[in-house]
């Protein structure tokens, strides 16, 4: 063979699983793919999609302030004074006085001594995982935890080991078999992305305590949505005192993109000037710095925010399982409606959509087999008319598509 067609034999070796994919256009070709829609507009509530309007019922915007009129201005404002973007990392040039300010405010609110900011949410737990974890130390891992965790395990050179989910019996067997000599640090998110469910933090706190573990929480759905004044997960138990690590995003409660980690001052520092996502990567870009104080100074001038969120979900959840629909044991205002077969939750999402409801469509891997769901979230903002319209809409396919009866019973296995 020429040298010629073994390197063409070779590129096609590599690309082989691409060509090999044609599940999306399987998909795609029944009329049922759910994935990339483009957004046209949107006011936060309700979207226009493929020309027309529907009621948003998957988005992460949890406050409702992505349109809030004082977070646009707030964005517009700074644009004239440091422009669009940094043009480097923080570690060079990209830092600016408002990414100071929003770090030393974010430390403050959360009640930690530091702050480091990243470009992502999900950048801080890849970079900083990888950096606290070294060769020697071990890492525990939810197996539920979300995938910026698992590559931020994998990236490490420590030892991961995953414990069943939510499950502290089982962490504490795997804490009691791991080297004592080791450093130990265990890392879970502090709300399920996919349930909808708070960690146990109360147990995570006492094994780590027992353990001489650290603790550390990935709150990217609990920082501004649950907890005293939205400070997240530990904050609902009182215990933000006794976890080591709070990440978060602001992606959703805050509106803008880009995240963050706050601990004690030295761990912080330790990662500001060690982790890699952080140095090689450019800064946030000012419009969104200022988008997210701009956020994080309205959640405290409005806890109304907070309170209709959860009063929200508290209804949402009670009448989707009056119903008949298994929601998990959702506790936030992400709540799961779990249809089963995947074919069967894509019907279900198109129908839905149809009926002017927009939901995301989770399949495995990212839920288990058999357990294909509508992966529904709420904000501060839906009105009570949106609520209804989307209950009718969900008991109409369901009913529709044979999922519940018409006297609020389940038609599917439930799990």
């Amino acid at each position: 063979m020429s040298q010629s067609g073994a390197d063409t034999e070779q590129h096609q070796k590599i690309f082989k699983k691409a060509y090999d994919f044609t599940k999306a256009d399987e998909i795609k070709e029944m009329g049922l793919y759910p994935y990339f829609k483009p957004l046209q507009a949107t006011d936060g509530t309700t979207v226009q999609i493929e020309g027309r309007e529907v009621i948003m019922a998957g988005s992460n915007n949890y406050l409702g302030l992505t349109n809030d009129p004082r977070t646009i201005e707030a964005a517009k404002k700074v644009l004239s004074v440091y422009g669009t973007g940094c043009t480097g990392s923080r570690y060079l040039n990209g830092t600016l006085d408002l990414h100071l300010e929003l770090e030393e405010k974010l430390a403050e609110f959360i009640g930690k001594e530091s702050c480091v900011l990243f470009s992502t949410g999900y950048q801080t737990n890849e970079g900083s995982i990888q950096t606290i974890a070294g060769r020697n130390d071990i890492i525990f891992s939810d197996r539920d935890n979300h995938a910026c965790i698992v590559v931020g395990t994998q990236a490490s050179n420590a030892k991961t080991v995953r414990y069943r989910h939510n499950d502290m019996d089982h962490l504490r067997a795997q804490l009691e078999k791991a080297d004592p000599q080791a450093g130990k640090i265990i890392v879970t998110d502090g709300v399920f992305s996919m349930s909808g469910v708070i960690a146990d933090v109360p147990g995570l706190v006492s094994l780590a305590k027992e353990f001489n573990a650290g603790l550390y929480l990935d709150d990217a759905h609990a920082i501004g949505v649950i907890g005293e004044g939205g400070r997240g997960s530990a904050s609902v138990f009182g215990l933000i005192d006794d976890v080591d690590l709070i990440s978060g995003t602001f992606s959703k409660s805050f509106a803008s993109l880009g995240g963050f980690i706050v601990g004690d001052r030295e761990v912080i520092e330790y990662i500001r000037h060690h982790s890699p996502a952080h140095i090689f990567s450019a800064s946030m870009p000012p419009a969104n710095v200022a988008t997210v104080l701009k956020s994080l100074e309205i959640l405290q001038e409005e806890p109304w925010r907070l309170e209709r969120l959860e009063e929200i979900s508290n209804y949402m959840r009670t009448e989707l399982r009056n119903l008949g629909f298994n929601v998990w044991t959702s506790q936030t205002p992400i709540i799961p409606v779990v249809i089963g077969d995947m074919f069967d939750c894509f019907k279900f999402w198109k129908a839905l959509f149809e009926e002017g409801v927009y939901s995301n469509a989770v399949v495995p891997p990212a839920v288990p087999q058999n357990q294909a769901l509508l992966r529904t979230s709420y904000m501060a903002t839906h009105t009570d008319e949106h609520l209804d319209q989307i209950l009718s809409a969900f008991r109409k396919v369901g009913i529709d598509r044979g999922v519940i009866d018409q006297n609020g019973h389940s038609l599917i296995e439930q799990s």
